[in-house]
């Protein structure tokens, strides 16, 4: 089931992963959910950290999305298989109150990594081999993991134990844990983090409790490596956490992706950045739909949907996923950069009037990487005193019509024009996947989409 993808993609720097890729039974399956989670700080100090993380969930035969990570599978086998792929390390420095041991530290946060693993599941049995390397140019370091799993299912329910072997490098160890000379004060001391092997175990579950509604949750305790415990800015031999959420399972829809006669929406849109205070629910209920006219920049780009759910539970509701690119006209700001974005969205189209003309009103839910941080973000953000990311939340409200129905052309029935709007934000800085962010950007558009 794609909610166990979910526990194992949500679960931090742990074995939780043994399990992702081999759970699934079906190709095509999509999901969207949260995990609370809170864990032990290892740093001298450190309050234990209370993140949300958001599960952005695609299984499909080559390619996957989760949460943190996405790749490549080369075999899809149910039973082995070998990925690779890019993730996003969730590691590092408080960010919310800096403990008194790193302060005058150089900050030590997230870094992304390339990795590859090969996964053997046997009936309830699976084993997970896998390697990372940093590319981001933080730490430089290397990581290789070994992980066994074992899984009871019931009808409703599946439990997880997994016991994890972790071989981090000098290198990754020293870039969280160790002191450089121009950072001693009498409080720490120099210090070089050599390599170490931690020991992870950890219980993981998820109870189905409606037809695709299912609660997620776990523990895990982790064993740190002598190098790591030695640090001066550690305390702690163990490190613990916890986790709840819930998750919705698209399955793979009552429309399948590659069946014959599945449209392919496409979409192209052009905005510009909305005016300083009129954020996302100002510009939904129509209460603020200014633009930026003073230092504006602006947008184009183009979507590519196929639907995965059509008259969902017999009601006028259509699920689309979602992935396309955006363009950054900075206008001689910055350099102009690459979005590239990733998501679920609804459309209901149930109004009284939907039968003369079709009326569609849609929200889309999922992830946005931006190539350079938009200027727009980056001047919010800098006027509040408040950090950004590439990584951010995507949401995209929309209304539209279709322009068939106005003109009399059942050719052009399926092809709509509307305004939607493109919002990055990091979820009020509650999620470390998001960098901790607190606030982000919104573009008002306006679009033609049409199916094909």
């Amino acid at each position: 089931m794609l909610l166990s993808v979910a526990l194992a993609a949500a679960a931090p720097l742990a074995a939780q992963d043994a399990m992702l890729g081999t759970i699934l039974e079906e190709p095509g399956s999509a999901g969207l959910g949260f995990l609370s989670r809170i864990e032990s700080s290892p740093y001298t100090g450190a309050d234990d950290r209370i993140d949300f993380m958001p599960l952005y969930l695609y299984e499909g035969e080559r390619f996957f999305l989760r949460s943190n990570a996405a790749g490549v599978r080369f075999t899809p086998r149910e039973d082995q298989g070998l990925e690779l792929f890019v993730e996003r390390r969730l590691e590092g420095y408080p960010e919310d109150e800096t403990p008194d041991i790193l302060e005058g530290m150089e900050t030590r946060n997230s870094e992304a990594d390339v990795g590859a693993r090969y996964y053997l599941k046997h009936g309830s049995h699976a084993l997970d081999l896998s390697v990372r390397q940093d590319v981001s140019g933080s730490s430089n370091g290397t990581e290789v993991r070994a992980a066994y799993g074992h899984t009871w299912r019931g009808d409703r329910w599946a439990l997880q134990p997994v016991l994890s072997v972790d071989w981090r490098s000098a290198k990754l160890n020293d870039y969280y844990f160790g002191v450089e000379p121009w950072e001693v004060t009498d409080q720490r001391t120099a210090y070089s983090a050599g390599s170490g092997v931690d020991v992870t175990a950890g219980l993981y579950g998820r109870y189905r409790i409606l037809q695709h509604w299912s609660l997620l949750g776990g523990v895990f305790v982790k064993q740190y490596a002598s190098t790591i415990r030695n640090s001066p800015l550690v305390d702690s031999d163990m490190q613990w956490g916890a986790m709840l959420g819930a998750a919705y399972d698209f399955g793979n829809g009552q429309v399948r992706w590659d069946k014959e006669g599945t449209p392919t929406y496409v979409k192209v849109f052009y905005g510009r950045d909305s005016a300083e205070g009129c954020h996302l629910v100002k510009i939904m209920t129509f209460s603020c739909t200014d633009l930026n006219d003073d230092d504006p920049t602006d947008i184009w780009g183009v979507h590519v949907g196929r639907p995965f759910v059509s008259g969902l539970n017999g009601w006028p509701l259509d699920l689309v996923g979602y992935v396309g690119v955006l363009r950054h006209e900075e206008r001689g700001h910055q350099p102009d950069a690459w979005q590239i974005d990733a998501y679920m969205k609804g459309f209901y189209y149930g109004f009284p009037w939907s039968h003369r003309v079709k009326t569609r009103i849609g929200f889309g839910f999922g992830v946005s990487y931006a190539e350079r941080v938009p200027y727009a973000e980056a001047q919010a953000q800098a006027r509040r005193d408040r950090n950004t990311s590439k990584v951010l939340n995507y949401l995209d409200p929309s209304i539209d019509v279709s322009l068939g129905d106005i003109f009399g052309s059942e050719r052009w029935h399926e092809l709509y024009f509307g305004v939607g709007v493109s919002h990055r934000s990091g979820i009020f800085g509650s999620a470390r996947l998001l960098g901790t962010v607190d606030g982000g950007s919104n573009y008002i558009y306006a679009y033609l989409e049409g199916a094909l």
